[in-house]
């Protein structure tokens, strides 16, 4: 029988649960705006419509469930048989019929949703390990999950902003993102500072010769670093202390 509520008691892990359900509700709205030929429009990332978009959020969805019955069941299950197979889901998932689209990332979402809520405390420590091959603990889904509905939402192209994301995911993003940078020995890794915030100072600090040094608000700095701030605003929403407008280093 499941369970009516979280079974895990972690404060932490309960917060982001909260976040990435808000998260999959704001993706949500979004979503059901679009028309079905909408759907055959363009988004934000190079070469995918809105279709293949909505298919890598469902099947991701998926994939995240997938690490969660290995923490359930002590049974490894990866996200994917093999490296191809993501790329290939989405190709496919691309071609169904706008309802079964629809209903697969809806379908997908619950289904995620019921195995966190279903999760036993003591199991949120198992080990699991990702498509990039990490070892994590199983309660890092949460955060994989949560960057994929809020940035994907951005995405769609259809007017949610990056700016409408919560404070917090977009200080771990950029977190994450720098410290996915200085772990490359050939990346020149920027600074970072955010300005204007009146109760927190936000600032990760650059390395490499000619490293530039970047300010703005947190949504700016975010959208810059996750490659979603168009070239034509890299000067008109960040200052650059250090060197000139540029695109961010590779992110994934």
């Amino acid at each position: 029988m499941s369970a009516r509520t979280d079974r895990v008691v972690d404060p932490q892990v309960q917060e982001d649960l909260a976040v990435v359900r808000l998260g999959t509700a704001f993706l949500r709205r979004w979503v059901d705006r679009l028309s079905d030929v909408e759907l055959d429009g363009p988004t934000l990332l190079p070469g995918w419509t809105r279709r293949h978009l909505l298919a890598h959020v469902g099947y991701n969805a998926r994939a995240v469930a997938r690490l969660v019955t290995w923490a359930a069941t002590d049974v490894e299950t990866p996200m994917y048989p093999s490296p191809g197979a993501r790329a290939e889901e989405i190709d496919l998932g691309s071609t169904l019929n706008p309802e079964a689209l629809r209903n697969l990332v809806e379908h997908a979402a619950i289904d995620l949703d019921v195995r966190w809520r279903d999760l036993p405390d003591e199991r949120w420590s198992r080990r699991v390990v990702t498509a990039q091959g990490r070892e994590v603990p199983v309660s890092e889904t949460v955060w994989m999950r949560t960057r994929e509905v809020w940035l994907h939402a951005v995405d769609l192209g259809t007017g949610a902003r990056v700016d409408q994301v919560p404070p917090a995911v977009l200080r771990r993003l950029i977190t994450d993102v720098h410290g996915a940078w200085s772990k490359r020995p050939d990346t020149v890794v920027p600074s970072l500072a955010v300005l204007g915030q009146e109760t927190e100072t936000s600032t990760w600090a650059g390395s490499g010769v000619h490293a530039p040094e970047v300010l703005g608000d947190l949504a700016a700095i975010a959208a810059w670093v996750t490659g979603r701030l168009p070239a034509d605003r890299w000067d008109a929403d960040l200052r650059w202390a250090a060197g000139s407008p540029q695109a961010a280093p590779r992110w994934i």
